[in-house]
């Protein structure tokens, strides 16, 4: 059979009844899976599809068509699971949505704040993705809502090991996600949240300081609200994290995905002021296993630096002297209380900063450029300008081989180093 034979065999037509949706995934590294709608009308995570044009998806893919009124579809390459089904939880999220409108109305009305809507659920239950749903409903009725993402374990806003908050103006790109345009990181440095939980409650509550402020002068933003979305921790410490975050970031409304004990515990400890809903998760969402979260955290850095197939970017290299930085870690390790004068205690070694001698250890290595100034106090509440990555430390020149976004010099010569690391393959 010819090649062209085996592109026909490839194309594939689906026909979506309504309120039925088309999953697919694509695992393989090797393949590309296009997507394009013939007729109908059909959307993937709230993004409208545009009649006609071609859709590419790589490795890791996994999405789902949803149609309201019906349409056909037409998808050509090899997926590794393809399938139509009808029962969806859409319908409900529609409703979700339809029900923080009506609270966007009312805060309209008195000029007040918008909801702030937290999304909570262990691990892969599709948080993100009912994140990206009513953020981009939000946006095509003309809202302009804030996304919080707190989930340091995969970085939907920056890389991993982040937190961070970002303004959204249009609906995400359907094979791309949310245009990055001027979002406002702050490092953490580990890929699980329990790694220093201090630290992470000291972040959280600044970037809710932060929104807090940006809402002040941004009426659009105010009355459009926040939506929140949260890392798979929910028990013990992280069970902590969430109450602390539904009372800096004062959330009205907590989605409670496929979980009925944190359901009930919620209903249980949080005001009565505020609604607990619980929702199921969809039928396809699918557990991963730690090598899959570790590829995904790798290509999400990968891309910070190179960029997409559709989108590459071209990073820059150059040498630093260790004389031109200051490179600090946050966290030292605890003083035994046999080493402490009688009944004094150790202050949180947590969020202690430590000056560093840069040594073999930092090799590949990522940094946070802060843009804290001198003041080294300031350096666990700054956001940061970005991250570089460590590809070479030369110890008899003493300089140090970076790999940054934006050419030297950098803007701001304080770093903060991340136990998140990345081989640089180019």
């Amino acid at each position: 059979m010819s090649s062209q034979d085996d592109q026909k065999a490839e194309i594939q037509e689906f026909k979506l009844e309504a309120d039925q949706e088309l999953r697919f995934e694509v695992e393989s590294k090797t393949e590309k899976v296009y997507l394009s709608l013939k007729a109908g009308l059909a959307e993937v995570f709230g993004t409208e599809i545009v009649k006609g044009k071609l859709y590419e998806f790589t490795a890791g893919a996994k999405i789902a068509v949803f149609t309201w009124h019906g349409c056909t579809l037409e998808i050509r390459g090899k997926t590794d699971v393809i399938y139509v089904a009808k029962e969806t939880p859409m319908v409900v999220y529609s409703n979700c949505h339809a029900a923080l409108e009506y609270m966007r109305h009312e805060a309209e009305k008195d000029n007040n704040k918008g909801p702030t809507t937290m999304i909570v659920g262990p691990c892969d239950v599709g948080k993100s993705t009912v994140c990206r749903i009513l953020l981009n409903y939000a946006v095509r009725e003309g809202r302009r809502p804030i996304y919080v993402d707190l989930d340091v374990g995969q970085g939907n806003i920056s890389i991993p090991g982040t937190i961070g908050a970002l303004l959204i103006e249009r609906p995400a790109s359907i094979d791309e996600g949310f245009a990055q345009e001027a979002p406002l990181v702050y490092n953490f440095g580990h890929k699980a949240p329990e790694k220093n939980s201090a630290l992470l409650s000291i972040l959280t509550t600044q970037l809710a300081s932060n929104i807090k402020d940006k809402l002040e002068v941004n009426k659009k933003a105010r009355t459009s609200g926040v939506i929140i979305n949260t890392c798979g921790w929910v028990k013990g410490e992280g069970y902590k994290q969430i109450l602390n975050n539904t009372k800096v970031f004062e959330v009205d409304v907590i989605l409670v995905l496929d979980q009925e004990r944190l359901y009930n515990e919620l209903v249980r400890d949080i005001p009565n002021f505020v609604k607990v809903v619980f929702l199921q998760k969809s039928g396809g969402v699918v557990e991963r296993s730690k090598s899959v979260r570790s590829e995904a955290r790798d290509q999400r850095i990968r891309e910070y630096f190179y960029g997409t197939v559709k989108n590459s970017l071209y990073p820059h290299s150059f040498d630093m002297k260790w004389s031109e930085l200051k490179i600090y870690r946050i966290g030292a390790p605890a003083l035994p209380d046999s080493c402490l004068p009688l009944g004094m205690k150790a202050k949180d070694h947590m969020t202690k900063l430590v000056l560093l001698t840069p040594n073999s250890g930092l090799l590949h290595h990522l940094m946070a450029v802060s843009f804290c100034e001198e003041e080294e106090e300031d350096i666990l509440k700054t956001h940061v300008a970005g991250f570089v990555c460590v590809t070479n430390i030369d110890s008899e020149r003493q300089t140090l081989t970076l790999l940054s976004p934006q050419p030297k010099p950098l803007p701001n010569t304080i770093l903060v180093l991340s136990d998140l690391q990345f081989m640089d393959s180019h």
